[in-house]
């Protein structure tokens, strides 16, 4: 779905736990609050914004703290759960709205679906892209990361969580890394059946090792690769990965809601070929119990981990469907 867009974009920061948080605005009419994932900003949200305004939604996406030009705070712990999930709830508010529908991409959907676990009459729908819901509950996250890794290699996860070791190697190339990173999780461009997986560091190498060394995915410029580059050049990363370094807090804080169905009404999209939806599948077969009242679960094919820049008419197209069925 193409649109003729309506209104300019809008920048403004608006007053958040996190002290203060970047948004970017188009159009009018019920709420509907985009959140990125890593390593990404509001600039992932680029071609669902004005298909959204023009479909009649004040759609918004933020950057999430730690990114952009949202506060960094500098304790690791600032970076829990709870804390994003009153960011979205301080976003609403500050736009002068009681509710707002939620859509989240990558560790922005686990962002949406705390959200709306957490506050279900602020967020009376929820949108997950790439990964899939999993109530709260199970063995302590950082134990189940190690196990995955085995002797010979590391699991992403386990290396992102180290403070300091997966800046170190991104830092000094941000730009080439992202590169490198987008095209590793992209389905035109990501690694053969067969090759090794980049979502694991061998000992002693870099995530970096294993990404593919090749033309950038069909989705991402050279121009778009410049706009994160140099968002993550001005910040650094240590925000961002701070979130992987709280998944052991957020397992505690969330055990009052373990194993709770989340009931609004929710969408899901995922990529076929998104390590996500592969090792997630029990999760995405548990919906009739976890997502209740779920609307519709897609499976894109061909499709890789960035749905929404991947194949940005199809998404808009299944947003504004959903949308429309909940709206009405």
């Amino acid at each position: 779905m193409r649109s003729e867009p309506t209104a300019a974009l809008s920048h403004r920061t608006v007053e958040a736990p996190a002290g203060r948080l970047h948004l970017v605005e188009q159009g009018t009419g019920p709420l509907v609050l985009l959140v990125h994932g890593f390593p990404e900003s509001w600039y992932s949200w680029r071609r669902q914004l004005p298909v959204l305004a023009a479909a009649g939604y004040r759609a918004v996406a933020i950057d999430v703290r730690g990114y952009g030009r949202s506060s960094k705070p500098a304790a690791t712990d600032a970076y829990r759960m709870l804390d994003l999930v009153e960011d979205n709830v301080a976003v609403v508010r500050a736009l002068g709205e009681d509710s707002a529908v939620v859509v989240g991409h990558d560790w922005g959907s686990n962002i949406a679906a705390a959200s709306a676990l957490l506050h279900p009459g602020v967020f009376p729908a929820v949108g997950l892209l790439s990964v899939p819901y999993a109530p709260p509950g199970g063995p302590r996250p950082t134990d189940i990361f190690g196990r995955i890794g085995g002797p010979e290699q590391e699991f992403y996860v386990s290396y992102f969580q180290e403070p300091g070791r997966a800046e170190a190697e991104i830092e000094p190339d941000v730009r080439g890394w992202l590169a490198g990173f987008y095209a590793a999780l992209s389905a035109d461009t990501m690694p053969a059946e067969g090759e090794p997986d980049p979502h694991f560091v061998a000992h002693g190498g870099q995530l970096r090792d294993r990404f593919p060394a090749g033309p950038l995915p069909a989705w991402l410029s050279e121009e778009d690769l410049d706009v994160y580059a140099g968002e993550f050049e001005r910040t650094g990363l240590t925000g961002a990965l701070n979130r992987y370094r709280n998944m052991d807090r957020d397992w505690e804080d969330l055990a009052p809601h373990r194993g709770s169905p989340i009931k609004q009404p929710a969408l899901f999209v995922g990529g076929a070929l998104d390590a996500s939806t592969t090792w997630m599948a029990d999760a995405i077969d548990a919906y009739p119990t976890t997502l209740p009242a779920l609307s519709a679960s897609h499976l894109l094919g061909g499709c890789g981990h960035w749905v929404q820049q991947e194949r940005p008419d199809e998404v808009n197209s299944l947003l504004i469907d959903w949308l429309a069925t909940i709206q009405g």
